[in-house]
């Protein structure tokens, strides 16, 4: 077994990940990659969990002409059909998976159950979970920080279209700092938009390390759990 630095992970991947240079939608290739990567960490001995959002399909403030509640909902939709697209992804790649939703539909997912999450990790099992919390009004950012802390993952890696935290928008500041290492204070005192503050709160309330890193090289999901230093690490 590869030397790893975290025996259980929680991985939180943004529907527009997914999408990759079409922007919207479901992109083969770009799912692929990823799973390679996933497939290459479970074979390593880690135990992986993911939180997928639902923006390629759907954002609840396209909807700001709906309800805010009804919105939600079908953000939460969105996610369920990443989540299968991942399932169908990894388990064409011979990785076993469970698809939890927050929100029951028992025809193609389990509802989620804490223990049966954990059981199904324990056995070697990808668990990927949708549809955020369940509930209008709170992000996928959330759901990933609320899973994390009931499965008990040692960190939440969290890939982004940027490789690390900065001060500021490095597109639009060529002078943005770049963190190693940050506090959750200091993330919603600077408002750093890495998470929602909810998120971003809870993880500080529950003592849960996020490291922050470029999703755009797949590779570096299988360096994140290495430890090799990569990205900003929040605690």
């Amino acid at each position: 077994m590869a030397e790893v630095k975290y025996k259980r992970v929680l991985l939180k991947l943004s529907g527009e990940v997914l999408a990759g240079e079409k922007k919207t939608g479901v992109d083969v290739e770009t799912v692929g990659k990823i799973c390679d990567k996933i497939k290459e960490v479970v074979d390593m001995g880690v135990q992986v969990a993911i939180v997928v959002g639902g923006g390629n399909f759907w954002r609840g403030r396209n909807g700001h002409q709906m309800e805010r509640t009804t919105a939600d909902y079908m953000g939460m939709l969105a996610t369920a059909m990443n989540g299968l697209a991942l399932q169908d992804a990894l388990e064409t790649r011979g990785v076993f998976t469970r698809v939890q939703t927050a929100i029951e539909m028992r025809e193609i997912a389990e509802p989620f159950i804490q223990r049966k999450a954990e059981k199904h990790l324990n056995r070697g099992r990808v668990v990927i979970f949708a549809c955020g919390t369940g509930h209008p009004y709170f992000t996928t950012d959330t759901a990933a920080v609320l899973r994390a802390t009931e499965i008990n993952a040692d960190i939440i890696l969290l890939g982004k279209s940027i490789d690390a935290v900065y001060s500021a928008d490095p597109k639009l500041d060529p002078t943005a700092k770049k963190y190693d290492k940050i506090s959750y204070m200091q993330v919603l005192e600077e408002d750093l938009k890495v998470m929602d503050s909810t998120a971003t709160a809870l993880c500080r309330d529950n003592h849960m390390p996020l490291l922050v890193f470029g999703i755009g090289d797949p590779e570096n999901i299988v360096r994140a759990v290495r430890g090799e230093k990569i990205g900003t690490i929040v605690s």
